[in-house]
């Protein structure tokens, strides 16, 4: 599934999981889609509303990723 917003410059793959679910590489790959994606709309709209979503988006994949460094530093 592709979540595209109306003349929005990059396409974003909605994971076919929820994050907790993803591999690594599946997140970081995720985190990339939305980062090009925040940076290409801020280019062409920077006040677009649909950019909160996104941005909204970004948080979550950036709290788990940070969740995971957490418990792989306390399991180390």
């Amino acid at each position: 599934m592709t979540t595209v917003t109306p003349g929005q410059a990059r396409s974003v793959q909605t994971p076919a999981h929820p994050l907790h679910a993803l591999a690594t590489f599946e997140l970081a790959g995720y985190r990339r889609q939305l980062e090009d994606a925040i940076r290409s709309w801020e280019q062409d709209h920077p006040a677009a509303p649909a950019l909160a979503d996104v941005r909204e988006a970004l948080a979550q994949v950036i709290a788990e990723q940070e969740d995971r460094a957490r418990i792989a530093a306390r399991d180390a």
